[in-house]
Formats: structure tokens, sequence, C-alpha cells
């Protein structure tokens, strides 16, 4: 088949989540014999037109001259190209920023097929009126996309509630890391077993202000290595509100996948704070390193972590949770999530499920 991803700013990843499953996902689509496609913006730093069997298109994205609307434009840009191709599949991550274009979508021979990503509406980032626009947008994706995917049990219940809408339950993968190396940890100044973490976008619904607050209520002088991009708007103040906390660390954003895996491996206790979204692959890479995970309590992380997370809705809990868990104390948690990793949460198995979609959707 001759498939498209679009929907994010490209791969390798160098962004985020979505950035990080569409690199697995075409990868390993490619190698099974399919012709695959990701669109990447212009500015991406990866600038070779094939990356491990997979092509690459560069789309002029204007967001680093006019800011946000600029998404829309690259998307559009992209969704314009796919009509030169003839793909049989145009799978689209996301649609916040796309959807308001789907009269543009190539429909002769193409099927369009969806990933409904999180609550992006939700979000307590964006004002009333961008929430009401991305209710529409949300509307918009489901109206126009001849298949849906949820990435989570949660979501696949609310597209059923409010669309009366069936989508296909394929949630992200995770490879298993089993070869810790305590040196990679030492570069960053950190002692096994000895520091708190988390990692996530610098954003309010991500809980992170809730997380660090607990810490600040704990008492410890134990470091919280913070990893994440810091240059937004909220990063900014989260930086300031907690500057004369010297033992919490705000490194930036790392993209190292072997930095991240050791990092979360030696951590005590790792934080996933995110609240509206689906099956982040933060948490399922957490799990797949044997992180000893403290989750907020909603049903997209409940549905992954079931009874082997500690959960919190208030900094009051994270302190608790700071104070009395140890990582050694919980192996029978970090065994069974990992369990889960290698039986549920395979790429081979998600990539599997995504191919089955495209052959079902084409009949081909």
């Amino acid at each position: 088949m001759n498939i498209a991803i679009i929907g994010t700013r490209g791969i390798p990843n160098d962004y985020g989540g979505f950035e990080q499953f569409a690199e697995h996902l075409a990868v390993g689509i490619a190698e099974m014999g399919n012709q695959v496609t990701v669109y990447n913006s212009h500015k991406h730093p990866y600038q070779v037109k094939v990356y491990k069997g997979v092509n690459i298109v560069h789309c002029f994205d204007p967001e680093f001259l006019i800011g946000t609307a600029g998404q829309f434009i690259y998307d559009l840009n992209c969704i314009l190209d796919t009509r030169k191709k003839g793909f049989d599949v145009i799978l689209q991550l996301g649609y916040t920023s796309s959807s308001v274009w789907a009269g543009f979508l190539p429909r002769k021979g193409t099927r369009i097929i969806t990933n409904m990503d999180g609550l992006e509406w939700k979000r307590t980032k964006y004002s009333s009126p961008v929430q009401k626009f991305l209710c529409y947008a949300e509307e918009l994706a489901v109206k126009h996309s001849d298949f849906l995917i949820a990435d989570s049990i949660g979501i696949q219940e609310y597209i059923k509630e409010k669309y009366q809408k069936n989508s296909t339950y394929i949630p992200y993968g995770a490879e298993p890391f089993d070869q810790p190396n305590q040196s990679i940890i030492n570069k960053y100044n950190l002692v096994h077993y000895e520091y708190n973490m988390l990692i996530a976008r610098l954003e309010p619904e991500n809980s992170i202000e809730i997380i660090l607050n607990g810490h600040i209520l704990s008492g410890t002088s134990t470091p919280f290595l913070v990893i994440g991009k810091h240059d937004t708007k909220f990063g900014k103040y989260l930086k300031e509100k907690f500057k004369n906390s010297k033992d919490i660390i705000f490194a930036g954003g790392i993209y190292n996948i072997n930095d991240l895996n050791n990092l979360r491996y030696f951590s005590n206790l790792y934080f996933h704070g995110h609240t509206v979204g689906g099956t982040n692959p933060s948490l399922l890479e957490a799990m797949a390193s044997n992180g000893l995970i403290c989750a907020h309590n909603n049903i997209f992380n409940r549905s992954i972590l079931e009874n082997e997370a500690f959960y919190f809705n208030t900094a009051e809990d994270v302190s608790q949770i700071i104070i009395q868990r140890k990582k050694p104390e919980f192996q029978l948690y970090l065994q069974t999530n990992l369990l889960k990793i290698k039986e549920k949460y395979k790429w081979k198995d998600i990539n599997d499920s995504y191919l089955k979609l495209f052959i079902l959707a084409t009949g081909l």
C-alpha cells in the first residue's frame, strides 16, 4: 500500500509523543513492504528525503514566523501535497489544525483515517473561544474521517457516547529497556534511586505545578528532575515560581532515547501528570524502563496502569507519596508493568494492528 502520515512536525522525533509514534509506525510499516511517506515541517532538523526506508516530504511551515496560525497553513500545505500522490491511506495524527481543511483531502481512491488523540478542547492553556473552536474541529474530524482510531479506552468510550461513532482501539507501543548504564545518569550529576522526575510538555494540564508543589510540601531535599522544553510562557512561570528551590532541576528537552530510558530506570519515582490525553507514549516508556510511577488519577492513566501505580489528585497526595514510597519496595509493580509492555504494548503488534485497519479500510 501507499500510505501517508500527516499531522506531526516530522520524523525522526525532535518534538513529542505523536512524532515519536509516527517514527515507530512509519518505519515498521515500511519494513513490511509498504510505501510510506511522512510529512515534515521544512524547519525540521532532518533535511534528507528518506529516513530508514520512509519517504520524507518537507512542507512550508510558517509557525516560526506567525505563531500558532502557522500550524494551520502547514497542515493545509501537507494536505494539498497529498492530492498529487495517489495515496491509498492518509493517516491523520490529531485534528486541531487540520480538520478545517477536510474538504481539500483527496477522496478518490483514498481512505482517511484519523487518530483522535486526546480531549484537546479541555486543555486549560486555551481560552474559551479556542476551546469552542477545538470542539468544532473535533466534530469535523469525526465527520470527515472514514475510520477513527482511539489510543485509549477512555477516548473510545468518549467518541461512542458523544458522536455515536465506533472507533478502533489501538494504543501506542514501547520497547522493554533492559540495558541500563549508570554512567548515563552520572553526566546529569544524579545518584541512582536518589532522585524523582517527570517528562512532559510544560503545560498546565500536565499537573506539573501540582507535582512540584507536592515536592516542596514533602520537605525533601531529593533532587527533582523536570524534563521538557521550558521556553514557553508556562515554563517560564514555573521556573520563576520555583527558582529558589535548588533541588528542582529544569533540564529542558532531552530527546536521546537512551538517556531518557536510563534516567527513568534509575529514578526513585516517576511522575506522570497528564490529564486530558489518551495513552501517552512517555507513560508506556516509563513502564518499559522500570519506572515506579505516580500518576494523575484519571481514566486514561488508570486504564493503562491499573493497580500498579500510585495516584494523586492534589499536592498533598504528591507530598505523601514522596515521603512514603521507595522504588526497591515495589518490585511487583515494576515487574507487572513490564509484563504489560511485553504482552499488550509491543510495537510489532501495534504496527500490525494499524496495517490490518489499513487493509480493512482499502479492501486491498
